[in-house]
């Protein structure tokens, strides 16, 4: 079976004569756009306008000066890093013959002097820099990010949308929990559905009605809670009915399989394969790696420590992994993963049960990716009967 691509390294050969090597500094205002064209000595600077067709335009150029110089061109490499504007340049380039890659910006080394100089000429040059050493196939440069279809970015839109309308929906509670415990007023629950007609009946501490404006503020809350509410209730309805609809095609077969683990539901698994395990990723450690559970050791001389959880990968599929571990104790408590994390914790020198849980988080996770791309069922595991 052929390697997948990690996209740690350039696979293809680099000819340096033939390839125009760009890189854009995307800027809200502007762009900053850098190159090395072959036989022309200088590395032209150019600033733009936000215009996809501009910057075609100006490749086009550089690529006639190259012609002028001798050196026709044969690839023509872009880069740019990944932030707010996301990977639809790319894909846009990409229709248009253009070889484009979209650079994470976290795997580029920075100088580490306390104040340095920090400016978008700067920036590009360091791009180009490391951009260039990627296209070498030299690791250690840069990594890159893999381009999702805009079908797939798509698809992670509903989980996204409804983890914000969860948070959104805890916000509003708390806020009207703490605006009735500022009166004296504990134990009333202001996210059930009857609250608004109840609360003409609260009373304060000292024996009060609730102020009018109070009042006011409530009914406006428990709107948005009911709206937050709706929401949520149809992005899970819509969630349900597309699986109907196509149940064994691509992630939604793995979603439906995943569902079968007991202790996952249907949110966990669309959110889990949309996030990562659908993803080409090379091996296991890529697979912890990318969900930022792996360790980050500080050793030096004779210190030697562990700092904690890297934390550099997808921080949804970390939150729902840990949320997952602690569930899966539960439901699945006579299992091996959760044999072996109680043999870890249990005891007068057992390990924190804080931590374990981010090793078994780990466990978990690997043994979800070998269950949806190789079929394997888990020893740890236990999946209900297919439907």
């Amino acid at each position: 079976m052929a390697q997948v691509n990690d996209l740690s390294r350039s696979l293809a050969v680099f000819d340096p004569i033939s390839t125009l090597v760009v890189v854009v500094e995307m800027g809200k205002a502007s762009w900053l756009v850098r190159s090395v064209v072959p036989g022309v000595e200088r590395q032209p600077l150019k600033k733009l306008e936000p215009d996809a067709t501009a910057l075609l335009r100006l490749i086009e150029r550089w690529r006639s000066e190259a012609v002028r110089a001798g050196r026709p061109i044969s690839r023509v490499a872009l880069t740019y890093e990944a932030g707010r504007d996301g990977f639809w340049l790319a894909r846009w380039l990409i229709a248009r013959g253009i070889e484009a890659h979209v650079i994470h910006s976290a795997s580029v080394a920075v100088s580490r002097e306390r104040k340095r100089a920090k400016t978008d000429r700067l920036d590009t040059a360091m791009l180009m820099r490391v951009f260039l050493g990627w296209l070498r196939g030299e690791r250690g440069h840069c990594g890159m990010v893999a381009i999702p279809t805009i079908e797939e970015e798509d698809a992670r839109r509903p989980s996204r949308e409804r983890e914000s309308l969860v948070n959104e929906r805890s916000r509003i509670i708390n806020r009207m929990k703490s605006a009735l415990a500022r009166l004296g007023i504990r134990g009333f629950k202001p996210h059930l559905r009857r609250a608004p007609e109840r609360l003409a009946c609260l009373l304060t501490a000292e024996g009060t009605s609730l102020p009018a404006n109070i009042i006011e503020e409530l009914r406006r809350d428990m709107a948005r809670l009911a709206l937050v509410r709706e929401q949520i209730s149809a992005i899970e309805k819509t969630r349900v009915e597309r699986l109907e609809r196509a149940p064994d095609t691509g992630p939604h077969a793995m979603v439906r399989l995943l569902s079968r683990v007991i202790g996952i539901g249907i949110e966990t698994a669309d959110m889990l394969v949309r996030e990562i395990l659908s993803r080409k990723l090379r091996d296991r450690r890529a697979v912890a790696r990318y969900a930022g559970l792996t360790g980050s050791p500080d050793e030096s001389g004779l210190k030697s420590r562990e700092k904690g959880l890297a934390k550099a990968g997808n921080a949804r599929v970390r939150r729902g992994l840990i949320q997952l571990a602690w569930r899966f104790l539960m439901f699945q408590k006579d299992r091996a993963l959760a044999r072996w994390y109680r043999i870890r914790t249990e005891g007068p020198n057992g390990a924190r049960k804080t931590t374990m849980i981010v090793a078994l988080a780990r466990k978990l996770l690997i043994a979800l990716w070998r269950l949806v791309t190789t079929g394997e069922i888990p020893d740890g595991v236990e999946l209900r009967p297919a439907a």
